[in-house]
């Protein structure tokens, strides 16, 4: 076991859920430190933090200075990021390669001198959004659904694995998560440090401030559950694009088994998401958030796609279920009752934070 842990992005979304979930299996530094954040809510989950006895120290890791003046990690699990796929469409990029790259180099950096254990969390944003698009499809009265005759490497009616070609532009976030991928195969590999990646999809669940480029199975709770209106954004604004999700509690139990088998995972990459059964298209989590709450709200359609958007990703995970016995649990409509029940727990302190959305 690991004595002494990093784990950035301590005032996200992943970080924190990955620390509290685990501090009764893994011992944690006293004083991670990790990238300082001005995300909506954020001050919530540095609450969740020091309610389960992990103290949080600020720090940026765009700053070498803040990582390598704690006390010296044997694992660190680089979850900071600008996660949003329309980063820097529209505006500077300068933020985003900052925060993914230059933070991610920092993180590996200290990495080098100590030999940590490294876990990146990727996305699923690395594999080309034009030919994630070329996929065969087929219209069906709720959504689009991956046909069985799939033409290119890496695709099949089970959805996308490891194997999918990587040439062409992806989204500049999800370039930056690629690049990072690859130094930290290669300063895994000349400085002799275990590793893994985690390509993961939709990770979703309570605590999560969404908006509306990122999180969107949170947001469209959020948005039933305070009676605001919502909108279809592209591929002709009906709503039938699918994603498949992944309930941070699962994701959590996928990382601690991971962490704790490190010699079974070393040196590889994994798709991580919840599968053809654990899908959803907008308009599906649109029936489920009403059946939730009860509610019907305002849904307008913009039909233009955004810049890099995809119509359909289903995570094939079969290279991680040939080497674990991990698998997903929660279905879509636990996930999103979960998400309602904290809603409604915290409401008072939520509602001014999604009317801002």
């Amino acid at each position: 076991m690991h004595d002494r842990i990093l784990v950035t992005g301590g005032a996200g979304f992943v970080a924190p859920a990955c620390v509290s979930h685990s501090r009764n299996a893994i011992r944690v530094q006293p004083s991670s430190r990790s990238i300082t954040s001005t995300a909506r809510g954020s001050e919530l989950n540095l609450d969740r933090l020091r309610a389960c006895g992990v103290s949080f120290v600020h720090g940026d890791i765009r700053c070498p200075e803040d990582l390598f003046s704690a006390a010296a990690p044997d694992l660190i699990v680089e979850c900071s990021a600008e996660p949003s796929a329309q980063a820097g469409y529209g505006a500077s990029p300068r933020y985003l390669m900052n925060s993914n790259l230059v933070g991610c180099f920092n993180c590996l950096e200290l990495a080098r001198g100590t030999k940590a254990d490294f876990v990146f969390i990727s996305t699923s944003r690395v594999y080309p959004y034009r030919l994630l698009n070329r996929l065969a499809f087929i219209e069906e009265q709720t959504r689009y659904r991956l046909d069985s005759n799939q033409s290119i490497r890496g695709a099949s009616r089970h959805g996308v694995s490891e194997a999918f070609p990587l040439e062409g532009a992806r989204s500049l976030y999800g370039m930056t998560k690629l690049a990072s991928e690859l130094m930290v195969e290669e300063y895994a590999d000349a400085y002799g440090f275990r590793f893994l990646i985690d390509r993961s999809g939709l990770i979703t669940g309570p605590r999560q401030m969404a908006k509306a480029d990122q999180g969107v199975l949170a947001l469209w709770m959020a948005a039933h559950y305070f009676r605001r209106p919502i909108q279809y954004i592209g591929f002709g604004g009906e709503g039938k694009q699918v994603r498949d999700f992944l309930h941070i509690d699962d994701f959590c139990d996928l990382l601690l088994e991971q962490i704790g088998n490190f010699d079974q995972y070393d040196g590889q990459t994994f798709n991580v998401g919840g599968g053809v059964a654990g899908s959803l298209s907008l308009l599906e989590c649109m029936l489920l958030c009403e059946e939730i709450t009860g509610n019907s709200i305002s849904i307008s359609k913009s039909p233009e796609d955004r810049s890099a958007d995809v119509r359909i990703y289903i995570t094939d995970c079969s290279k991680l279920f040939g080497v674990s016995g991990w698998r997903p649990k929660r279905d879509a409509k636990a996930t999103l009752a979960d998400i309602h029940d904290w809603l409604r727990a915290e409401e008072s302190a939520l509602k001014a934070i999604f009317a801002a959305v």
